[in-house]
């Protein structure tokens, strides 16, 4: 998202403080008040938007664009990354206050590689989420699939995974994923 845009997803606008802004319109944070909000990709915010998201933080308001008054949030904030934050800080692409602003409490998810007990139940809740969305009814995987799919390095981890049953149930026709569903390239790796 272009810089402008992303601060107005999080803080909020006022009418008529950039082309195209026709109404107020509230952020995320003020709709997550008295929530929780999650802030995906977080290594990913320019450095401009880290010093706003770090007073934010601090001061428990923000301060929507073109507005002049701060509006106070209650939001408790999560914070999600693949990158190795403390190195981005120490090659200053990530502002250290914000990173210790942020990592009060860390949770280290390994890959999906370092984990291949979890497939077996991240194939089935894809396949329950996956059934309505497509029309289908898909009622399991054969288990060579799962053997096949649980040797895998997943580098997209759980993102990889989803794309990969999802591609397999369009191709399905019977009601269980068998080989002739999977991706080519899932099948010579």
């Amino acid at each position: 998202l272009p810089e402008t845009l992303l601060e107005s997803l999080l803080f909020g606008h006022m009418k008529g403080s950039f082309t195209g802004a026709f109404a107020n319109q509230e952020g995320l944070f003020d709709k997550a008040r008295a929530g929780t909000i999650l802030l995906d990709e977080i290594g990913e915010i320019p450095q401009h938007l880290q010093v706003k998201l770090l007073r934010a933080l601090e001061a428990k308001e923000i301060l929507p664009i073109g507005s002049t008054t701060p509006r106070h949030i209650d939001v408790r904030v999560l914070a999600a990354t693949n990158k190795n934050l403390k190195k981005e800080v120490e090659e200053g692409r990530f502002r250290e206050d914000l990173y210790y602003r942020l990592n009060i409490m860390e949770i280290h998810i390994p890959p999906l590689c370092e984990r291949p007990e979890d497939i077996p139940l991240l194939v089935h809740h894809l396949i329950k989420k996956h059934n309505p969305e497509l029309k289908k009814n898909c009622q399991g995987i054969d288990e060579e699939v799962m053997r096949i799919l649980t040797s895998l390095p997943w580098k997209g981890n759980v993102r990889e995974l989803d794309n990969v049953i999802e591609h397999t149930m369009i191709l399905a026709e019977g009601n269980h994923i068998t080989l002739k569903d999977l991706p080519a390239s899932i099948v010579t790796s």
